[in-house]
């Protein structure tokens, strides 16, 4: 099974376009999923309940259902896959990516669980970093990786077509709050021109810091979770590579499969 997706509708309406011009749909086509995981590995969840009602860690190609179905709230950061591709063969010029936090209240203080997988490749596309603790929050270009060779880090404009889709990899991260927030993409082609929302299918992105919530692994031999700190009362299981379901800080983008915000 493909990665989740949940968001990018085929057609978005355009909130607004060139002066004189009628509103219409998009020149071009996005399709965002927010259920990544550094290095297809390491990532962490917050969940409103016990250990023992929260079910195995899924693979990363289930990992939206496996978190609709419990509520569950990205700890830590949200990385997000953002595929982009024009629907003609005139070329859309994305202009610039803004960052909307709409809400902020105070972190999360529930059960984290970690996702503890064999880890992927480590190819990266474009790759942006938004520290949403940050007064005025912006995506901020990263250098990127491909198979040990850094990618220098890029800024828009960028040119997609038909012919030339493009993929933004964006880590959403935070310490201090349990924030909303979406992205809002500036394009023009021809003499249109306007801004796109990227979003949740209409409902912002959600990110909470790890705060004081107990942090627990999951043992593959006993089949249960098990705090962190606690010796494994099985097989110890794979914690995730180059962290911990307590993130404080952003994650390695050259862990990720693309650019991070």
């Amino acid at each position: 099974m493909g990665p989740s997706r949940t968001g990018g509708p085929a057609v978005s309406p355009e909130p607004g376009g060139a002066p004189g011009r009628p509103a219409g749909p998009l020149p071009f086509a996005w399709d965002v999923d927010q259920h990544l995981w550094a290095g297809d590995c390491n990532h962490s969840y917050i969940v409103d309940r016990a250990p023992a009602a929260v079910p195995p860690p899924p693979s990363v190609s289930d990992a939206e259902p496996w978190a609709r179905s419990l509520d569950a709230v990205h700890g830590g950061d949200t990385l997000l896959r953002v595929t982009l591709q024009g629907r003609g063969e005139e070329a859309v010029v994305l202009q610039g990516l803004r960052v909307r936090v709409v809400a902020q209240r105070p972190p999360l203080r529930r059960n984290v669980y970690g996702m503890g997988m064999s880890c992927g490749g480590t190819m990266t596309p474009r790759t942006f970093d938004v520290d949403l603790d940050a007064a005025r929050p912006a995506a901020r270009p990263m250098p990127g990786n491909d198979a040990g060779v850094e990618i220098p880090a890029l800024s828009f404009p960028y040119r997609v077509s038909v012919r030339d889709p493009e993929v933004l990899l964006v880590t959403g991260r935070t310490v201090a709050c349990d924030c909303d927030w979406y992205l809002e993409l500036e394009w023009s082609s021809g003499d249109r021109s306007g801004t796109a929302r990227i979003d949740d299918a209409g409902r912002p992105f959600r990110t909470s810091g790890v705060q004081d919530g107990p942090a627990h692994l999951y043992d593959t031999r006993a089949g249960r979770w098990f705090p962190v700190g606690e010796e494994a009362p099985g097989e110890a299981p794979t914690a995730p590579s180059g962290g911990s379901p307590r993130p404080d800080g952003p994650a390695d983008p050259g862990a990720l499969p693309g650019p991070a915000l």
